[in-house]
């Protein structure tokens, strides 16, 4: 196990945690985490602290692909097991938030739609033996979907001093790039898609 793959594990690990801190009732074992009052904005200290996990684990994932990059360090299993940490990690986080009332639930019903078909379109391009490379629209939609979560877990502070909801701008900004890349990945691979396989 390599570097950007044991960096990618952690993501991994990273993810389950910050799903057990937002959803297990630790009030049931008598654990109550702090809130505090910032300008009015009640802030509860779950949020703060898996905030703060998720932007460790989104560096990672910058980490671990431009090490792997830069020392060629890729391995099919080092792809594979990003492809997973990437998924736990925004999908799970996504889900939550809005089942928490944080975002609405069109962000990762959308975003979740999206990954299964692009996904699959992928799946068939290997099956051929093509690899679908990743496109720009996406990469605007993965960075605009990491900084808007990470907003959202601090309370969209300091931009909610000034009344601006940046974490929600940036959510459905990246809710309609998901849309946009999904199209742009079927275009781009539509002839391989619908085009006879060799017998």
């Amino acid at each position: 196990m390599n570097l950007p793959t044991k960096l990618t594990v952690s993501r991994i690990i990273m993810a389950i945690l910050i799903v057990v801190i937002m959803l297990f009732p630790f009030y049931a074992i008598n654990i109550n985490f702090p809130q505090y009052k910032v300008h009015g904005i009640l802030v509860d200290l779950r949020y703060i602290i898996s905030g703060v996990l998720f932007i460790i684990a989104s560096l990672t994932d910058f980490l671990d692909g431009y090490i792997a990059r830069r020392y060629g360090l890729i391995t099919n299993t080092g792809k594979m097991l990003d492809a997973i940490a990437d998924k736990v990690l925004v999908n799970s986080v996504l889900i939550i938030l809005a089942g928490e009332g944080f975002i609405h639930a069109i962000v990762p019903v959308v975003i979740v739609l999206r990954d299964i078909i692009v996904n699959a379109i992928k799946m068939e391009a290997a099956s051929r033996g093509k690899v679908v490379a990743a496109i720009s629209s996406g990469k605007i939609k993965t960075a605009a979907l990491m900084v808007g979560i990470a907003l959202t877990f601090f309370y969209n502070m300091p931009f909610e001093f000034f009344n601006l909801r940046v974490s929600d701008f940036l959510l459905y900004f990246a809710t309609i790039m998901s849309i946009v890349s999904m199209i742009e990945y079927y275009n781009i691979n539509k002839k391989l898609i619908f085009e006879k396989k060799e017998a």
